[in-house]
């Protein structure tokens, strides 16, 4: 057996430090701003967790005329179209990661959200079958993020009046679900087929699709294109064409 190596002295005046015990459960104040980014992306993601998640009791207005809704007190989860609830016409990925406001602020902007559901999602719904439109009311909060404005500005934007959606359709084309707004909505103010570019394949960009609301004046039935030119720069066309 080796002999043992002898204990080095520990050098006087030092004091061993005792290792902090380890905390296994979460503090109970968590950081300041996890609360309210939190709560801003459950009521986004998740608006029955401020309201009744039970969806048997979510009032059911989808025969209810537009002057008879209001915003005030309204349960998110009503239905307002047969396939559609309010809370899918402010949903938005963006407000939800930066925590922004974009809930209805006046009922004129409530109303000519659902009258667009009515008219304009629920028939492509009727059509293709369930899906979630990607943006449909904006607020004016919502919009400047998004266009990276200045608190001053303002946005003309039809979104910002809820009179306007962006859409697509998993599997169709995108010119094609255009096109098929064109023939087969009774009514809209404009089609565009946004950012489409066809070297990015058929399912690139989204269609946006507007009805202005009632007591707006007619709507314009115009079709436009936002796609590549031969510099591959976006650029406005009218019709509906995959370029410029």
């Amino acid at each position: 057996m080796s002999p043992r190596a002898p204990k080095t002295p520990k050098p006087k005046g030092l004091i061993r430090r005792k290792r902090a015990p380890t905390v296994t459960t979460p503090p109970t104040d968590p950081l300041p701003d996890a609360p309210k980014a939190a709560t801003a992306r459950a009521a986004v993601l998740d608006p029955g967790a401020r309201a009744a998640p039970n969806l048997s009791e979510a009032p059911d207005l989808t025969a209810t005329p537009l002057d008879k809704i209001s915003f005030k007190e309204l349960n998110p989860r009503a239905l307002i179209a047969p396939n559609f609830r309010v809370y899918e016409l402010t949903k938005s990925d963006l407000a939800s990661r930066r925590a922004i406001d974009n809930d209805f602020t006046s009922e004129q902007h409530l109303r000519a959200a659902i009258h667009l559901a009515r008219h304009v999602l629920q028939p492509i719904r009727d059509t293709f079958g369930s899906f979630t439109p990607n943006s449909v009311y904006r607020s004016q909060a919502l919009e400047r993020v998004l266009k990276n404005k200045p608190s001053s500005w303002l946005s003309t934007s039809q979104h910002a009046r809820g009179e306007a959606c962006d859409i697509e359709i998993v599997g169709m084309a995108t010119l094609a679900l255009a096109s098929w707004a064109r023939d087969h909505l009774a009514d809209f103010d404009q089609i565009i087929c946004e950012c489409y570019n066809p070297r990015q394949g058929p399912n690139s960009g989204w269609v946006h699709i507007s009805l202005k609301a009632p007591g707006q004046g007619p709507n314009r039935r115009q079709c436009l294109s936002y796609v590549p030119d031969t510099s591959g720069r976006l650029v406005y066309v009218s019709g509906l064409q995959a370029t410029a």
